[in-house]
């Protein structure tokens, strides 16, 4: 998956569980910088809005995924 190094931090940070807020605070960015790169992220796993369906804990799935490959 082409992640951006920011995209990547990212979803490293959402896979602990934490809320956009928690992940400006850590990577010292903006909330609105994080809310750009999770739409980002959500665009290239191709993860559209569904109802029943939490993209954020489909995004982190892939990102286990890949880590577990490396």
């Amino acid at each position: 998956m082409a992640l951006a190094h920011h995209g990547w931090q990212t979803l490293a940070e959402m896979a602990q569980g934490k809320s956009n807020a928690a992940i400006a605070a850590t990577l010292l960015v903006t909330e609105r910088a994080v809310e750009k790169h999770t739409n980002s992220i959500f665009a290239k796993l191709g993860l559209s809005e569904e109802k029943d369906v939490n993209r954020r804990v489909k995004a982190v799935l892939v990102f286990l995924s890949q880590q577990e490959k490396r």
